[in-house]
């Protein structure tokens, strides 16, 4: 396949714009879908296709042992119409990054991004316009030779399907701090974005939600002592003046693109950021003599979402209002403003369609 041409298998149509209230987030997609073959040592067969379901055999492999691994990523409409893609550069530097943790092949530049590009061309009318709102991407990769044994595949598939979307959480979190289960051992997989990692902690996350959380804050395996991340996001803490997130040393927590970003402007706003170690003990501490000032976390499906409320065994932590979090809602509005283009890009992160 030549370097920067890719076979569209079908007209330029695509679904009209969503309506506000009909847009929800991963329940509705767009009608074109872009898919490649890795084969014989070499991707090919990069084409945009519409939207339809995949036909495997009961013996394709990632079913069997779980090598699949994705990324997400949003475009926005800015205010002068522009559909524009935001960091998407790094989200396929960490995608070849899960790749190579997983023994798959990494995923050329110009078939991810390039095809990208030419994805979201295609489907431009139904990027939604109001302010919240985005189209959610997701690629993903899958092994899928039809075969039963141990061993690494020797054929994937690369996809991306895209998908109009709101908010994904729409009000201030409750948390549930993990004190038994665990979600990533250093060694492990907990730095890469692969499926696995999410499966593992689906049954106690509906537990934690049938007792009325919203999510887990997972702590580290050994001593459950510090913090590491949020189900769906990167966790920071407003503690005095300065701002804290749990490091990405261990190998343990997945660096966000968004939490990238949060580190950024923080910086460029001559905050005070750290970036280390964080014990329950220590935001106890902090909340009990009223230094705790604000938690959020950040991801591409949650942005920037406040926490009303950590709770640990029998302890709770009661934020105050989030509607008052001075540098949660700052960041949030910042980003959003470079996103829809009411403030110059002066970081790089807008890739135009």
């Amino acid at each position: 396949m030549p370097t920067t041409e890719f076979e569209t298998n079908t007209d330029k149509k695509s679904i009209t714009r969503p309506e506000p209230e009909e847009i929800q987030f991963g329940k509705k997609f767009s009608n074109h879908m872009l898919v490649a073959n890795y084969e014989n040592g070499q991707w090919q067969d990069a084409n945009i296709i519409p939207f339809k379901n995949l036909s495997l055999s009961p013996a394709t492999s990632f079913i069997h042992y779980g090598q699949a691994i994705f990324e997400g990523i949003k475009a926005y409409r800015q205010k002068d119409g522009h559909v524009v893609l935001f960091r998407a550069l790094d989200n396929w530097k960490r995608m070849n990054a899960s790749a190579i943790r997983m023994d798959m092949p990494e995923i050329p530049e110009e078939i991810f991004m390039n095809g990208m590009r030419l994805l979201v061309d295609f489907d431009r009318s139904s990027v939604p316009s109001l302010e919240g709102t985005s189209l959610y991407i997701r690629p993903f990769m899958i092994a899928t030779d039809e075969f039963i044994g141990v061993r690494a595949s020797e054929k994937y598939m690369f996809s991306i399907i895209t998908s109009p979307a709101g908010s994904y959480y729409s009000k201030p979190m409750s948390i549930y701090v993990e004190d038994k289960y665990v979600r990533a051992f250093p060694g492990g997989t907990g730095n890469v974005k692969t499926a696995g990692n999410y499966a593992m902690g689906m049954h106690h996350t509906n537990l934690v939600k049938k007792m009325g959380f919203d999510e887990i804050l997972w702590t580290d395996g050994y001593e459950h002592k510090f913090v590491q991340e949020i189900g769906t996001m990167n966790v920071f803490f407003v503690i005095g003046n300065k701002v804290i997130t749990p490091d990405l040393m261990s190998g343990t927590i997945l660096g966000g693109i968004t939490q990238d970003s949060v580190i950024t402007l923080l910086k460029r706003k001559r905050h005070h950021v750290e970036e280390r170690l964080i014990s329950v003990d220590e935001i106890e501490h902090a909340f009990k003599y009223g230094e705790l000032k604000e938690v959020f976390g950040t991801g591409t499906a949650a942005s920037i979402t406040s926490i009303a409320k950590l709770t640990y065994q029998d302890n709770e932590i009661v934020l105050p209002d989030p509607e008052n979090f001075e540098i949660a809602n700052w960041l949030k509005l910042e980003l959003s403003d470079i996103r829809y283009g009411r403030k110059e890009d002066t970081h790089g992160w807008i890739f135009q369609v």
